[in-house]
C-alpha cells in the first residue's frame, strides 16, 4: 500500500465479463475476526471478489463455498522485487529472475489443468510510471523497459491483466488542495482538461488509471486488461497527515463504488468498468508506518460498518423496520442550495454532465432550458446525477452546495427524475 514500487506474484481467477468490485483481506493484524465469521460477513455484501495475501488455508477453506471468488497475492508486501531504484533492485538479485518466476508458475498452473482459469501477474504501484500528468502522456520508468517488455510480452500471450495500485489519497497528500481534494473524491469540481487530447477529467482515479493506458499504449500493449488491485482511504491517521478522516473516506470509497457500477469507464476505456479491488475488508492494527497505514478498513473487528458505502445487500433491500418509526419521505430531489455562487452552479453542470448523463433536456431547445438560469439548470442536472448514481446522500453534496428536498421541483413539461417509492 506504500507508494514504493512493488511486483508481486498474484493469482487472478479469470475475471466474469461483467465488471466486480472486490475488496483485499487485510491480514496484517492480531484482532481480526475467524475466517468463518469474515466468509460470512462477505456474504451479506455485494463484494463480488476477495484478494488475499497468501495462501491462508484457513480464509481459503472459509470462503470456498459462499460464491466469492478469490485472488492469491504474496503472503508479504516488502519484497521489493522490481525497484525504481536499480542499484537497489540489483543488490536483490532480483529483476532477472521475475519474469522466469511467473512462467514457472503459470506452467506450474496449466500442468494441473488450471492455466485456463487462473492467470499469473504481478502488482505495481503508480511509481512504476516516471510521467503520469496528463493521463495521455503516462510513460513507463525508461529503467524498467527490458523487464516491462518481457512482462507484458508473457501477459499478453497469457490474458493476463496488467495490475496496479493507484491511491489518489497519495495524491492528495502531495498536493493539499480543496480543489484537489474534490478531484480526488469524486466531488464536483471544474475537473483537469488533459493537454494532449482534450478529454476532461472530474476524477483522479480515471486519470491514474489512464495513465497506465497510455503507458502500456505507448509499448504497444493497449490490449492488456488493466485490473485495480488495490485502492482506498484511511478513514483516521496521525496528526500530521493530510486528509485522512471517516468523512473522506466514506466519499471516496462510497463515490467510486458509485462510479464503477454505473459502467462508464474512463474517457481512453469508456463503457466498462475497471475490475477493482478496494483496500481493505479490515484495518490492520499491526500495519507499520504512519496511522492512516492501519485505518484503510471498511469494517471493524467487531463486524460493523466503519462507514457505510453501500456494500450491504439488506442496504438495497430496503427491509421492513421491526418497530415502528417515522419513515423518511419515500421521494426526494436534489436541488442546490440557496445563496450558491454562480462559479459553483456552473461547475456542478459542467461536473454533472461530464459523467455521461444525458443534459440536452437544459440545452437551447429543451424542455427544461427555460427559465434559462444557472439556478435552474444546476438544480435539473445536479438531481439527473443523484437519481442515477444513487440516492445517497453523498451524491447530493456537491462540495456542500446540494440539499435534498421533498417537493417535486418539475414544472410544467420539465419533468424531474424521481425517487422510487
Amino acid at each position: 500500500m506504500s507508494p514504493s514500487i512493488l511486483l508481486l506474484l498474484t493469482l487472478f481467477a479469470i475475471a466474469d465479463s461483467q465488471s466486480f468490485i472486490g475488496v483485499n483481506y487485510g491480514q496484517i493484524a492480531n484482532n481480526l475476526p475467524a475466517p468463518e465469521v469474515s466468509a460470512r460477513l462477505l456474504q451479506s455484501t455485494t463484494i463480488g471478489k476477495v484478494r488475499i495475501y497468501g495462501a491462508d488455508p484457513a480464509i481459503i477453506k472459509s470462503l470456498a463455498n459462499t460464491g466469492i471468488g478469490i485472488v492469491i497475492g504474496t503472503a508479504n508486501s516488502d519484497i521489493p522485487i522490481l525497484a525504481s531504484d536499480q542499484n537497489a533492485a540489483k543488490q536483490w538479485g532480483l529483476v532477472s529472475q521475475l519474469v522466469p518466476a511467473i512462467r514457472n508458475v503459470q506452467t506450474a498452473l496449466s500442468s494441473v489443468a488450471l492455466g485456463g482459469r487462473v492467470k499469473v501477474s504481478t502488482v505495481h504501484s503508480m511509481a512504476v510510471l516516471s510521467r503520469s500528468d496528463p493521463p495521455s502522456s503516462g510513460s513507463f520508468n525508461p529503467g524498467l523497459q527490458n523487464t516491462l517488455n518481457q512482462l507484458l510480452a508473457f501477459l499478453r500471450d497469457n490474458k493476463s491483466p496488467f495490475a496496479v495500485n493507484p491511491y489518489p489519497f497519495f495524491a492528495y497528500q502531495s498536493d493539499p488542495r480543496p480543489e484537489t481534494l474534490a478531484f480526488c473524491l469524486f466531488q464536483s469540481n471544474s475537473g483537469r482538461v488533459d493537454s494532449g487530447n482534450g478529454k476532461l477529467y472530474t476524477n483522479m482515479f480515471d486519470a491514474q488509471v489512464d495513465a497506465v493506458h497510455s503507458a502500456l499504449n505507448a509499448m504497444k500493449y493497449d490490449d492488456i486488461e488493466i485490473v485495480v488491485a488495490e485502492t482506498g482511504w484511511p478513514s483516521s491517521g496521525d496528526s500530521h497527515e493530510v486528509g485522512p478522516s471517516v468523512e473522506n473516506a466514506k466519499a471516496y470509497n462510497g463515490n467510486l463504488i458509485t462510479h464503477l457500477r454505473s459502467l462508464v469507464g474512463t474517457p481512453l476505456i469508456p463503457g466498462k468498468s475497471v475490475d477493482t479491488y478496494i483496500f481493505a475488508l479490515y484495518d490492520e492494527n499491526l500495519k507499520s508506518g504512519p496511522g492512516s497505514e492501519r485505518a484503510f478498513g471498511l469494517f471493524k473487528n467487531d463486524l460493523t460498518m466503519s462507514y457505510d458505502v453501500g456494500l450491504a445487500k439488506s442496504s438495497q433491500k430496503n427491509p421492513p423496520p421491526t418497530s415502528p418509526v417515522t419513515p423518511a419521505p419515500s421521494t426526494t430531489w436534489c436541488i442546490p442550495k440557496a445563496g450558491v455562487s454562480d462559479a459553483h452552479l456552473q461547475a456542478n453542470i459542467d461536473y454533472a454532465c461530464s459523467q455521461g448523463l444525458d443534459c440536452r433536456p437544459i440545452q437551447p431547445g429543451g424542455v427544461c432550458f427555460d427559465p434559462n438560469t444557472l439556478q435552474s439548470h444546476a438544480a435539473f442536472v445536479m438531481n439527473l446525477y443523484y437519481q442515477t448514481f444513487g440516492r445517497n446522500q453523498w451524491n447530493c453534496d456537491f462540495s456542500q452546495t446540494a440539499t435534498l428536498t421533498s417537493q417535486n421541483p418539475s414544472y410544467n413539461a420539465c419533468n424531474y427524475v424521481g425517487g422510487s417509492t
